[in-house]
């Protein structure tokens, strides 16, 4: 325990003076930015949180595998809005608030779901500790179907279900806090999380540790934490393994409780030792300022001038490494993480047109407008349903870098394809067309002979989708792609140049040496190598068809049913245009008024870009022996078309909807297309002279309401648990 200490004190020590460092340069690069006006950079491994206004997302009953009385006992679980996972003896101590058996921050967890996996993991975390073929395991569970999560250093916690559904249901929802957890650092931190993450960097690069870290996860205190582990762990196994006494599964239990006393030990060390410190840079935070406020220009002077000289002598050197070991690599490096993040957001997107779809149909048979708050309410919480998400977040799960991974020493690829799925999720919120735009769409009534009207409404949506996600996909690409070739550069560079870096600190003023720092400045230069290529590999990605991504230079002005694109006129009002003239006619161009608007947007018409497979024909192409229509250049001629290509070929007897069908007709949905090939918007691509056909919406009698609990049909449940800043971790 005493020797224990003391390295993690070392460690500790050591890091924190790296951390004092970081934070002075944060604090600069965030009030120049603020007084510049250029925003914050973009943060890379910062996720945003999204609390769910105290909501349970999940909950249900499993059975837990107690190590005190080797006995497995049921539990009824819940998963609150903070993700933490929350153990209680049954139901009924929940409903009467007695405190639960165990509060479970799962950052930094993996999922298994076999004992053979997990033994797997125990006899390599413990060399010489093998069990022999036919021993009794060190685990023994009552069913097919476990769920164990395991850590590296902390303890482990070990679930069973009783069928494949229930362990394929948990195991969605345990990986969704999972994912959650691990990005617990807020993106609205623009000093103290910079800082963080920085000296994080710097500290494993001083111990010749580059690229990517798996145990970046989690708060400051569990991220030093793991740190601390990450030197402290090999050295106490080289000591104690070879004490450890018994058969090889009492040995491997033995090392996981001293792992799991260790990691305590150091938790609350680490988190003791942080907390002073950013105590006290804070205390200093307001002189800082002062400082920055006072000398900006000189400061900014004083860096570039150190830039420049860095660069005269580093450039040559950057330019050689990148042409010969990167520039080479960067296409097949952005296609592998095309693939499976296009997959993933197309998923995302076909799940939220199929709930909106639904929304429509089962709004009708229930009363319309007024289930239309209701219906919205659960649409703008489907990016945090687990079970409906995870379809979407599967498809990073084929991300594979094979021998790009082991040239850039890329140690795992879990970072990047979490960091594709949080993006998934946090895009979802966007598909929501404007309240008041679905509102009007409801209140109007079909047009006779018609189907529902509303489905112009998300089919624009999803068109802003389409867009919206090229957009968070681009910079998610250039992020990974900085992620993996800067490491790989500063490794290479390093024999020739580290050593040199010293040398350049006597040209930093004193009183500047708090804000510029040579050890970053040289990063600076190092990216900008390489950005260069970055940059044009995702743009010349961004033309391909195959990609579905959107030019950077195009506005899809039809993304906002405002019509920002026509900002020389007022937004127009859907519901009022589109029933003047009965459902989709234009103004009357006789009036000056309507001319005029005519040509404003002639002038404005958009271009947009056709993104589809490149097997596939253009979905619209006009018989040669019929002239073309011309242009659609107005919102109403748009929607005229979407309204045509919505009636069916002969008008439906009168009578009550169905589920979104006629009466006394059987709705005959087109075939739905192969998972493997997901279709395009239901806009489409609205080319120049193209007529729009759109199928009518496949009937479906379920409802969109959320599955939040498991077959044993617990109902929704509001809770008073305490947010993410009061659970208790248990470790």
């Amino acid at each position: 325990r005493g020797d224990s200490l003391e390295k993690t004190g070392k460690i500790l020590t050591e890091f924190l003076q790296f951390y004092e460092d970081q934070y002075g340069v944060a604090l600069f690069n965030s009030m120049r930015h603020e007084i510049e006006g250029t925003g914050l950079p973009q943060a890379q491994l910062l996720w945003r949180k999204v609390p769910l206004d105290e909501r349970i997302v999940f909950s249900g009953n499993l059975f837990q595998y107690q190590e005190d009385s080797k006995k497995w006992r049921n539990r009824f679980s819940l998963v609150p809005h903070n993700y933490g996972l929350v153990l209680y003896d049954n139901k009924v101590a929940y409903e009467r608030q007695v405190p639960p058996r165990a509060i479970i921050n799962s950052a930094g967890y993996k999922i298994l779901t076999s004992v053979d996996q997990y033994l797997e993991l125990i006899g390599n975390s413990l060399p010489g500790t093998t069990a022999k073929s036919g021993s009794a395991p060190i685990l023994k569970c009552p069913t097919q179907f476990p769920l164990i999560l395991w850590h590296p250093y902390a303890r482990h916690y070990y679930f069973c279900m009783m069928t494949e559904a229930e362990q394929d249901k948990w195991q969605a929802v345990l990986q969704d806090c999972i994912r959650h957890c691990n990005n617990g650092i807020p993106e609205d931190s623009k000093v103290e999380g910079p800082a963080f993450t920085d000296a994080i960097r710097m500290y494993r690069q001083s111990k010749e540790l580059y690229g990517t870290w798996e145990m970046l996860c989690g708060n400051e205190v569990q991220i030093l934490s793991n740190l601390v582990m990450e030197e402290l762990g090999p050295e106490l196994k080289a000591e104690l393994g070879p004490r450890l006494k018994g058969k090889p599964q009492e040995r491997q239990r033995q090392w996981i409780q001293i792992s799991d006393a260790v990691y305590r030990i150091v938790y609350e060390q680490a988190k003791a030792r942080f907390e002073e410190v950013l105590s006290k840079v804070q205390q200093v935070q307001p002189a800082m300022q002062a400082v920055i406020r006072t000398d900006m220009d000189q400061i900014i002077t004083s860096k570039e001038h150190l830039a420049s000289k860095i660069r005269a002598f580093i450039l040559p050197k950057a330019e050689v490494c990148v042409r010969n070991h990167v520039q080479p690599y960067i296409p097949s490096i952005l296609e592998a993480l095309m693939v499976p993040t296009s997959q993933g957001f197309t998923e995302v997107r076909d799940v939220f047109f199929k709930e909106v779809t639904d929304m429509n149909l089962n709004v009708i048979n229930e009363g319309g407008i007024d289930k239309l708050g209701e219906y919205m309410e659960k649409l703008s919480r489907l990016a945090y349903h687990p079970l409906k998400m995870q379809s979407c977040y599967e498809k990073m799960e084929s991300l594979r870098l094979d021998g790009l991974q082991q040239r850039f020493d890329v140690s795992s690829t879990s970072v990047f394809k979490q960091r594709a799925q949080i993006h998934m999720r946090e895009v979802d919120p966007r598909l929501r067309p404007p309240p008041h735009t679905l509102s009007t769409a409801f209140h109007r009534p079909p047009r006779p002979g018609g189907p529902f009207c509303s489905v112009p409404c998300h089919a624009i949506a999803t068109l802003k989708y389409d867009y919206d996600s090229s957009s968070v996909r681009k910079r998610f690409f250039r992020e990974a792609l900085l992620q993996i070739s800067i490491p790989f550069l500063l490794k290479k560079l390093a024999p020739t140049c580290k050593s040199e870096l010293p040398r350049f600190q006597e040209l930093i003023f004193e009183d500047f040496a708090r804000f510029i720092l040579v050890e970053n400045t040289y990063e600076e230069v190092v990216l900008q190598t390489v950005m260069k290529d970055i940059l044009q590999a995702v743009k010349e990605a961004a033309v391909q068809r195959k990609h579905n991504l959107y030019r950077d230079s195009m506005v899809m002005h039809n993304s906002d049913p405002n019509l920002h694109l026509l900002a020389e006129g007022a937004p127009i009002d859907w519901g009022e245009e589109y029933s003047n003239s009965g459902g989709g006619g234009s103004p009357s161009p006789s009036t000056p008024e309507a001319a005029t608007l005519s040509e404003k947007r002639r002038r404005a018409k958009q271009v947009v870009s056709v993104v589809q497979d490149e097997e596939a024909g253009l979905p619209f192409e006009a018989s040669p022996e019929s002239p073309p229509p011309a242009s659609p250049d107005s919102v109403t001629e748009i929607q005229g078309l979407l309204a045509q290509g919505l009636r069916p070929e002969s008008p439906p007897p009168a009578g009550p909807l169905l589920n979104g069908a006629p009466a006394g007709e059987s709705p005959q949905p087109k075939a739905a297309p192969e998972a493997s090939s997901p279709p395009a918007s239901p806009l489409q691509h609205l080319l120049p002279g193209k007529a729009v056909d759109l199928g009518p919406p496949k009937p479906s009698d379920q409802e969109t309401g959320e599955q939040v609990s498991s077959p044993s049909s617990h109902p929704a449940l509001h809770t008073t648990t305490e947010d993410s800043a009061g659970v208790q971790t248990e470790f």
